[in-house]
């Protein structure tokens, strides 16, 4: 089986994916401190629970926008896994696919295994929304090319910037206001319409000038973890791909593995999607 690694600003998520079926996920906060020693005890354990062992990973893939976890990442797979990481945008896993914005190197690595991932499961033109630590908007054209973007504070940045900054402000949760209603009676149903409804305002905003400037049709996936927190209040997203950034990671290492250096669009099992 393979261990694809998706190292985000917030944590880093662990799959376990044999052919097109994720068969274990797992996240842990990221620390770049974390020694590879402790990503092989929290993560064996994990995977005994699951009913496996760590002799079921027969390859490892990274994906990391956080350079100084990197490391220890390699050595987990070295030490613990006795293989050696393939690293995503490195070779024999290049992007394999044209970047074409002003830096293409600056390109996270996220972003560009979302775009990988999203052109193998679906055609023409596409923006590909991550809620994360920041929220991305990634456009690719229908040919795969990356051609840039938007980079907005995610959901709970903003909250925190919001109760850090307000001295009366309490904390609150992230979620769906009890009412559609849009006037708040009190201090804390104000704060969950601002967030909740001033951040669907903003992705439906930014969403309908970035398909104005396209100006062909555009299919609009959803990722990351916040994705299902707002599809019940938008009609935006055209797809939920819950673990896109994980397809895509599957998606190279068995491009690479078979020899060819980009996956083409519809050739791989799909993993589960929804349709909105």
């Amino acid at each position: 089986m393979l261990l694809a690694i998706d190292a985000g600003n917030t944590n880093v998520v662990f799959a376990l994916v044999e052919g097109s079926d994720i068969r274990g996920r797992w996240r842990i906060a990221t620390d770049p401190r974390r020694t590879a020693d402790e990503y092989a005890v929290w993560l064996s354990q994990l995977l005994a629970l699951e009913g496996y062992t760590r002799d079921v990973v027969e390859a490892v893939i990274v994906a990391t926008v956080v350079p100084r976890a990197l490391h220890n990442l390699q050595v987990l797979a070295s030490k613990y896994f006795r293989t050696e990481a393939l690293i995503a945008g490195r070779a024999p896993v290049e992007w394999g696919m044209a970047i074409d914005v002003d830096e293409p190197a600056s390109l996270g690595a996220d972003r560009a295994v979302n775009t990988i991932a999203a052109h193998a499961l679906h055609p023409g033109d596409l923006i590909v929304i991550d809620f994360g630590t920041a929220t991305t908007l990634d456009v690719s054209d229908y040919r795969g090319a990356y051609k840039g973007g938007i980079i907005a504070p995610g959901i709970n940045l903003s909250l925190d910037a919001l109760v850090t900054a307000a001295a009366k402000l309490p904390r609150i949760a992230i979620e769906a206001p009890a009412t559609a209603s849009v006037i708040g009676r009190n201090t804390v149903d104000q704060m969950h319409i601002g967030i909740y409804w001033g951040y669907i305002a903003m992705i439906e905003g930014l969403v309908a000038r970035l398909k104005a400037e396209v100006g062909r049709p555009v299919t609009v996936i959803a990722t990351g973890g916040l994705a299902t927190l707002f599809e019940r209040h938008t009609d935006v997203f055209d797809r939920i791909e819950p673990d896109l950034t994980i397809q895509g990671l599957a998606m190279m290492w068995q491009s690479a593995h078979i020899g060819r250096t980009t996956p083409p669009p519809g050739d791989h099992p799909a993993l589960p999607t929804r349709k909105i």
